[in-house]
């Protein structure tokens, strides 16, 4: 197959794309360059730098190809409200170019660099009321330490259950609702233009060539930046957070079979959450990239767009697309404390 890889000298697109070539397909590699993403400008041999939202200066790339695997975005939560408009642009109106180009040079398969953020809150339940959907917390109970969700029924704590694809989305975020609206477009385009998408839900994707320590690092590699510096990393809230942390390989892994996936499939939309299946705190993460440096400290400090508990079942994914992560994060993480970052 030929395969159009998006945001190819990314941290995840990289390895992506190099996957990809690796089973014997062909790869067109595209990157914007963002020097907030990878320190320099200047794009690695055989990647051509372009910006996807200038469609016409560079769908002639499309001729021939089969699929288009979609990484490019700007990631992180969205540090600031003033990051809105950027994350409109790069990754609402990003996407929006894409699928155009790509009904105007016949290309009718997808692959969508999702994330699980477009969930909000996982899911929950209430030991007296059964399943739950809490809404955002209030930053009262932050500032209280009170960080658990509470049923909206008795008040009372919350349990985190396993999310499914069948979740309702629930933005919490600048980037989320971004992510949401990539998901939307996609969707809206296949109905229109007959096309196939497989748009897959990564969860905490880490490993190496991660950014360095910037608001749009991932939290284990500001960790193993503090680690590097010589300070204990920084745990938010109680650090009991629980969620799920996947390998960069596994995620590249993911993005080969959907690309099989989805060159065989009808027409139609489908989401997979991209997960190790192992949950894991937040706390134990830090411990993880620490091992026996100095131990994290637990700063009971917040943001008010993160979310407390997001843990996804595997079980679509594994199903369906034939995919398990080979690789779990007691060894990932214990590896990631020497792994090389991106400057």
């Amino acid at each position: 197959m030929k395969v159009l890889v998006t945001g190819a000298a990314g941290f995840i697109g990289s390895d992506v794309a190099q996957t990809i070539a690796d089973e014997g397909d062909d790869v067109v590699a595209v990157d914007l360059m963002l020097p907030e993403a990878h320190g320099t400008s200047e794009a690695p041999a055989g990647t051509h730098r372009l910006d996807v939202r200038d469609a016409v200066s560079w769908s002639h790339l499309l001729r021939g190809v089969d699929v288009v695997v979609h990484q490019a975005a700007l990631v992180g939560l969205g540090a600031r409200v003033a990051d809105l408009p950027s994350y409109a642009s790069h990754n609402d109106v990003g996407t929006a170019a894409v699928l155009a180009a790509m009904h105007e040079a016949g290309v009718g398969r997808l692959v969508l660099a999702s994330s699980m953020v477009v969930y909000g809150e996982g899911r929950y339940v209430c030991a007296a009321h059964g399943q739950q959907r809490p809404g955002p917390r209030r930053t009262a109970d932050l500032e209280a330490g009170r960080f658990e969700n509470a049923c909206p029924v008795c008040n009372a704590p919350l349990t985190w259950s396993l999310v499914d694809e069948d979740a309702p989305v629930d933005p919490r975020s600048a980037y989320a609702a971004s992510k949401v609206a990539q998901e939307h477009y996609a969707a809206a385009w296949a109905r229109q233009a007959g096309g196939s998408v497989v748009a897959l839900r990564y969860h905490n994707v880490y490993g190496p060539g991660m950014p360095r320590d910037t608001p749009y690092s991932g939290v284990a590699a500001m960790f193993r930046s503090s680690v590097e510096r010589g300070e204990a990393p920084q745990v938010f809230e109680d650090g009991y957070q629980m969620c799920d942390f996947v390998h960069v390989d596994d995620v590249a892994r993911s993005n080969v079979l959907a690309t099989r996936a989805v060159a065989e499939s009808a027409a139609g939309f489908a989401t997979y959450n991209i997960c190790s299946g192992t949950p894991i705190s937040i706390l134990d993460v830090a411990r993880a990239v620490v091992g026996d440096g100095t131990p994290p400290e637990v700063t009971g400090r917040y943001r008010v767009g993160d979310v407390r508990h997001i843990v996804a079942s595997p079980e679509r994914a594994q199903r369906e697309l034939g995919f398990h992560a080979a690789v779990g994060p007691a060894e990932g993480l214990a590896a990631f404390r020497s792994e090389p970052l991106r400057v």
